[in-house]
Parts: C-alpha cells; structure tokens; sequence
C-alpha cells in the first residue's frame, strides 16, 4: 500500500539532508546481521525513538561512488524526532563485488527488517527508501524494481517475503546512465568513469546491457510507489539533469 502522506512528511522535513542528531531517547542496535552468511558487509544499524510500536522506518543507503562509505554515515537522524526508525545498510562496495550485488544486500535488508518488524517494533507497510549520490542511485534503483528475479538475488533467510517500500527519496542520485557521462563536467567525469568500471564493468556504451539494468528510470511502471528527487541545479558532481 503506498502512502503519500509519509512521503510528504519526508518532503517537509527533508529540503535538504538534515545534520547528525540523536538524543538519549533513541535505542541504536548495531551491526544487525541480515544475511546470516558471516560477511561483514551485510550488517545494519537500528534506530529506534521513543514512542508507540509500530514505527515507519526509513532504509538509509549511504553514497560514496559505489566504492566506499559505510553505514556509520546517517546524516537523516533528525527524521527520529518526528518518529520514524532508521536503518542504516551496508552493502558490499565494487572493489569487492560488481552489481548488481549491491542490489541483492539491500533487497535483502527490507525483506529482513520486513520479516522481523513485529521484532523490532515496525510498520511494515511503511518503509521509505532514501539514499544520496551513489546511495540516491541504490535507493531509487531498490525501490523502483521489485520483483526483477535479477536484481532481487537470494540472498538472506526471507526470500518470500516482499522488497517492496510505500516510498522513495532520492538526494542527487543518478537516474540514467545511457545519458549520464554526456551531461557529466569535466570534474564529474573525473569521478564517473573510474566509479562505473567498478562498479557495472565499463563505461555504459561498452556494457549497455548492464547500464540499462542499473538506471532506474528503466525500471519505471504504474505500479511504482511514489519517488522524491532533491538536486540542486548547479551540482558539478551528479548532473542535475539525471533529476529533470
């Protein structure tokens, strides 16, 4: 069930990302394993504010060209004060592994926090993607193509549970990247052409199969939730018309 008032209270909040605040009222759970495989990178942490069960929960993707970040990085923790839970996601980097994996740790994330949110104290009828630069990208690509057997992978102990989030909140993240280098600064290219061969093997035109795969905008359908892009317009590092 999508729930548009969710993601206009997102808009309201989230004009811009919001600085790192948690206050003593806030229960965090760290390093959560979702895939229950012993690797490192599929661990989460949970924030959990005070208030009545069940919690809307934000699935926090963090940015980093693909190829580095952590989870440790949650710049949206103001969002605990209006009471939604956050989960911040690892997921394995493309010096380590090449998409879509990325796509399988964090499908394999909802399904696990969906399958355990009676646990945890969670709505699981309202989880928000939201992710910025490369996690913008993972966010919007997650939220926009559930059921994709490719993408949806088997990893974790829930495969028949749902991936599927009422919400999407994407901060300056790529949306297409048969057109991304072209529209690309000289600064951005700089940044953009190393992080692609990492990450989907080559620049898009040597490997259109797997750039159609990983843009989101070729994922789009009727029945996607709704999706919130922020961008400022003279951004030289993410093309803004990767929003337009």
């Amino acid at each position: 069930m999508m729930r548009l008032p969710h993601l206009l209270m997102l808009a309201m909040l989230g004009g811009l990302l919001p600085v790192e605040a948690v206050t003593d009222s806030i229960e965090v759970r760290k390093d959560i394993a979702y895939a229950n495989d012993g690797e490192e990178a599929h661990r989460l942490d949970l924030y959990l504010p005070q208030g009545d069960a069940p919690r809307p929960l934000i699935v926090w993707v963090h940015g980093g060209a693909w190829r580095k970040g952590s989870k440790d990085s949650v710049p949206i923790k103001e969002y605990l004060k209006s009471g939604w839970a956050i989960a911040s996601v690892e997921y394995r980097l493309s010096p380590v592994a090449r998409f879509p994996a990325q796509m399988h740790d964090i499908k394999a994330a909802i399904r696990f926090l969906r399958a355990e949110a009676a646990t945890f104290g969670l709505d699981g009828d309202c989880f928000s993607l939201m992710g910025s630069s490369a996690g913008g990208h993972l966010a919007a690509l997650a939220g926009l193509s559930s059921g994709n057997r490719e993408l949806e992978g088997d990893l974790g102990d829930h495969l028949d549970t749902s991936s599927e989030v009422q919400s999407i909140v994407s901060f300056y993240g790529a949306s297409n990247f048969e057109t991304i280098l072209g529209q690309s600064t000289d600064h951005g290219l700089s940044v953009r052409v190393p992080a692609l061969k990492l990450f989907i093997g080559g620049v898009p035109e040597d490997v259109s199969k797997m750039a159609v795969l990983a843009s989101p905008v070729h994922h789009v359908d009727k029945n996607d939730p709704p999706v919130l892009l922020i961008h400022g317009d003279a951004d030289p590092q993410m093309p803004f018309e990767q929003s337009v």
